[in-house]
Order: C-alpha cells, then structure tokens, then sequence
C-alpha cells in the first residue's frame, strides 16, 4: 500500500508543471503562520508562530534540493516569507518581498517552490513586511554539502541553530505606529536567543520567572553552532564563556579558519563556528549576545544570556559574564575583525572547483553606484529613510510582475548612481538598471550616527573593502583583491564607507535594503532589475508561476480563496501531524526515485 501510494505521489510530482528541477529531492513543508501569546522578557505579548511554535522550524537541505513550503496566512493582515540569502537562480519569483510577490491575504494559503541550487551554508527566513519580523516568523536555514563534495573541515557531531536579536515588548503593531507618527523606536527592551529571553545572571537586571535557552552538549566533542542575527536593529556581540570559536562559514562561503573569543554579529548577518567541548564541566557556562556599537554601559540589560550545558555538568553557570571586546575608546576594533573574515579559496563549496578559481578581480566593473544613507529626515511631509535622497514607496503591483504584463508607470530607471547634493529629498519608486553579466561595485556610504547592515537578495557580493571617512575614487586602491569574502549581508560602519562587488548573472529584479527594519520600513530599499533582452525562451529566468497572486494593476487576474483560517486549538496541535506526514512523503518520494534510479 506505502509502495503504491509513494508512487503516486512520485507520478504527481513529476507531472506536474515544476520551476524547479525534477531530478533532485524535494523537500515538503507545512505552515501554519499564526500568532501565538508569549512572554519572553516577562511581558505577555503577541509574537509570530510557525505550527505553534516561536521561533519557527528549521529548514534542514541539501545542495540542489527542491523546498515546497505551503505557507498559510493565519495572521490578520497580508504576509510574505522571504528567504535571506537564499539566492532563487533564475526565479526572483519566490523572493518573497513587495517587488516581486503580492502578499498572501489573511486567511490564504500560497506554495512557496524554488531550488537551492549550486549552494551550501547558514542562511534564515522570516516575514518581509509591515514590520512583522519583530513579532518573530523566522528561523534558520541549513543548506548541507553533497556527499560526494568534501568539506574543509571534519565531521562535526552536532549541528546547532542560534537566533539571536534585540526585542521590544510592545507588538510589532505598535511599533508600526510609532515609525508612523514619526517617532523612533528606541533602546529595545533585550535581546532573546532562539526566542527566549535571558538567564538570571544578575538578579537587578533580569527579573525572575523569565525562560531561557539550554544548549545540551556532551564533553569532547565538536559541534557546528550556526549564528544569525535576526533582530530589529541592533548589532550583537556573541561569545561563549571559556570556549573558543573557529569560524568556517558565512552566508554559503566557507571562510579562512580562524579562532575568535567572540565576534560582532550584525543585523541580518550569519556565521557558523567549530566549537569543541573540551572545558572543565564544573558548572555550565554562559552564551552571550550582547549590544554593540551603543553607550553598552546604558544598553546592560540589552543582553542575551543562554547557557551551554555539559551533560556531566556539575552545576549552574553563575558569576559575571564573560567581558565584551574592550574597545570604547576604539573604533578600529570591530572593523579590523570584520576585515579578517577571508575567503578559503582552497576550499569547494557546492561544487568541486575551489571557490578561489572565480578571480573576481581581474573583471571589469561595468556600473559603478555610490548609495548614501543619512539619518532619517522629513520627506513628503513624513519621516522617511533614503538612499541617494530617494526614500523607496512600496508597489501596489510587484515590479517584476508589472513587466511581464508590460504595465506603464510601475517604476522609473533614474536612480541616480551617485548623491546629488543639490537635490531635494523625495519619495520615488526608481530603480538600478542592472546589466545583466556585467560587474557592479556598490559603495555603501554610512552618514548615520548608528550602524547599518545592507543586504542583496539574490547574490552574494564580494566585500572589497571598508573604511571610515567618505570614500573616494582613490579608496579603491585600498580594496582586497585577493580573498575578498563573498557574501549576501554586510555591515557599515557609522561615518564610514564599504565596497562590494557583484556578477550580475541572476535575472531578475532583486531588493537591496538597509537590513535595519526600521530604516526599511522607512523607505531605505531599491531594486536592481537585471533582464536578459536575448532570451525569449525562458532559458535565463523562470515565467510567470502558474500559482502567482495577483494585486495591484492586475487583481482581475487573481482567483478568489476562500479565507480558512485555523483554530487556536487546530493550530497547537496540527502542525506536528503535518510535519510527520510532510516527512514521510518526503522520504516515500526518495526511496522510490532511489529504487527507480537503480532499477534503471
């Protein structure tokens, strides 16, 4: 009967119309997006579940694999998941961001189908509009090596996802209003990792009855811990107490190995690290995320405490925290470490080639963009956010959508590549007209008095160089041309500068934002838009998905759903049969392709 059923479902699959390619294993995923009362500061609140949970699940992949991921909208307003760093080759159709998708109404469901092709590292998904990734929705990203692909390290024997993240209070609603009115957000009430808030290490800063989060290891052994930063705004210093970190990876690039004591994490940024379990199991210790880049003496209890526990430990973790990087009176600190994560160019990533076999630098840059960022300021009679003076106004009909319908007036191609000062400041929808195989350097200019980090959907950008100050056209005389790191995040400096590079071979349009929610829900944001003119035959982008949501200029187009929104018991107890079930067609569907495979 499993036999006759897992064929069936293998016929349906592969019969079906698929963007993704049908000769690789997919992986099926049911969401129930939903919110869900919780209290990880101690303040009961409204955050964002996935099957009940907060955080949600982790997507756990291999390299080339298909992701199915059926999203149901159990929220009270339009939803979109977007996947950071996952780079969608060919398909900026399941980006899940306003350029290139209408948001899932309240109550429907939309199937979210692309492939992680030709990639491997730590990545994470969470909710892309109105603010709603500080109510929660995300979760790691874990996209394994083929076995046949060698990996420059050895077997680790655990895998281990940290979400770590500053965190208000207030609902993400409120917080909305605030940014409305004009007002700024302020110093967040903590920071949570993986969701919970911190351990009492200090009985006048932390009040009892909070939950924290206990990492379960076993002496002498080595475990990957993948670290992302999926807060709101603050930048975090992440450390645990009496070990030693090796970085190898980053956001799909395996890096130089080198050993850290802690490592500044910023906002939307990921690392993974070896770390050996070879410490007295006295007493448990402590795992610290804490705020960077701010008066840290004002911003203590903006702390995040977790505690790694030994299986043989002898007792509780107690005293004071391990220090952060001893630099307030040095502002190179930070930048320096950022400047040593290197690029292993030895090492195969996805493929058997070494990444250092692609010699970004000897490529011609082809367009040259010079974004700078200010502080917030009044802009159309509101408080906006902007880059090169123009603050982005969200489409009511995604721009690569309104391409493909050939609609007029959905955007502009004149944004300008380098900061007018005589311009006045204004809301626009322009966008960078990208040329598709051609080379970008994209200088990020940081006039702020706070950090930001930048992110680019659908690549990773190599990070040349950065330095304080303004840059300047003999600045590139300072870029690494060598082992630049390749990455999909990457941080600013407060009154500095950074350089990256990008290959512009993805067609698509593609966001580019300030990974700071506030500054993104503000406006600062553009899309690069990359189109293959010679292809007529969908050879270098995927059409139009035959399950598009349609808004804006083109709702007559849409289908109606009929809202089905889940019960809060439904949603509690649902998802872990969903889950099993998903698993078991996922694994029926292997075993047969597997048996087919060899009885071919």
């Amino acid at each position: 009967m499993w036999r006759l059923l897992a064929l069936a479902v293998l016929g349906a699959v592969l019969a079906a119309p698929r963007p993704a390619m049908a000769g690789d294993p997919y992986a099926f995923f049911d969401w129930d997006v939903s919110y869900v009362t919780a209290a990880p500061l101690g303040v009961k609140q409204q955050v964002i579940g996935i099957n009940g949970k907060f955080p949600g699940p982790v997507v756990n992949v291999t390299t080339n694999w298909n992701v199915v991921v059926n999203v149901l909208n159990d929220l009270d307003e339009p939803l979109l998941i977007t996947w950071n760093g996952i780079q969608h080759r060919k398909n900026c159709w399941q980006d899940g961001v306003l350029g290139t998708n209408c948001p899932i109404p309240s109550g429907w469901n939309w199937t979210y189908e692309f492939q992680v092709k030709d990639q491997i590292g730590s990545f994470f998904y969470f909710p892309s509009t109105a603010l709603q990734r500080a109510a929660g929705g995300f979760g790691g990203i874990v996209v394994n090596n083929r076995d046949v692909i060698a990996v420059p390290f050895a077997r680790p024997d655990g895998d281990i996802t940290i979400l770590i993240g500053d965190w208000y209070n207030r609902n993400h609603t409120d917080l909305r209003k605030m940014l409305d009115e004009g007002k700024d957000l302020g110093m967040p009430d903590g920071v949570l990792i993986n969701g919970k808030g911190p351990y009492r290490y200090n009985d006048s800063l932390v009040p009892a009855g909070i939950d924290h989060e206990t990492i379960d290891v076993h002496p002498g052994r080595t475990y990957r811990i993948r670290v992302h930063n999926v807060g709101t705004s603050t930048s975090l210093n992440f450390r645990i107490q009496g070990h030693t970190m090796l970085l190898i990876e980053t956001e799909g690039s395996y890096t130089t190995q080198q050993n850290y004591t802690s490592l500044d994490v910023h906002v939307g940024q990921s690392y993974s690290f070896l770390v050996t379990t070879d410490q007295n199991a006295s007493s448990d210790y402590y795992v610290v995320a804490s705020a960077r880049m701010v008066n840290e003496s004002l911003w203590r209890r903006v702390t995040g405490v977790a505690v790694l526990r030994y299986s043989n430990s002898g007792g509780r973790a107690s005293g004071p925290l391990p220090d952060p990087p001893q630099d307030q009176f040095d502002k190179t600190l930070s930048m320096n470490q950022a400047r040593s994560v290197r690029w292993n160019l030895s090492a195969g990533a996805a493929r058997p080639n070494p990444q250092g076999s692609f010699r970004y630098s000897s490529i011609n840059v082809t367009q040259a963009y010079l974004l700078r960022s200010a502080a917030p300021a009044e802009i159309g009679g509101r408080r906006r956010a902007a880059l090169n003076g123009l603050s982005f106004s969200p489409p009511e009909t995604p721009l690569r959508l309104a391409d493909a319908y050939d609609l007029k007036d959905a955007y502009t191609l004149d944004f300008p590549d380098r900061p007018d000062a005589a311009a006045r400041p204004r809301i626009a929808r322009s966008i960078i007209n990208g040329t598709y195989r051609g080379f970008m350097e994209i200088i990020f200019q940081n006039n702020d008095t706070r950090m930001q980090s930048y992110h680019m959907d659908g690549y990773a950008f190599f990070v040349v160089g950065m330095d304080y100050g303004e840059w300047t056209e003999s600045s590139r005389g300072t870029y690494n041309k060598g082992d630049s790191v390749a990455r999909s995040t990457v941080q600013v400096y407060p009154g500095a500068w950074t350089a990256v590079l990008v290959s512009l071979d993805n067609v698509g349009f593609w966001n580019l934002r300030s990974q700071n929610l506030d500054s993104w829900y503000l406006g600062q944001e553009v899309y690069v838009r990359v189109v293959n003119t010679e292809d007529g035959a969908n050879r270098t982008e995927m059409a139009v998905p035959s399950n598009a949501l349609y808004c804006g200029q083109l709702h007559k187009y849409q289908k109606e759903q009929t809202p089905h929104h889940k019960t809060a018991a439904s949603s509690a107890s649902a998802p872990a049969q969903s889950a099993v079930g998903s698993q078991l067609v996922v694994t029926a569907l292997m075993l047969v392709a597997g048996a087919l495979t060899f009885a071919l």
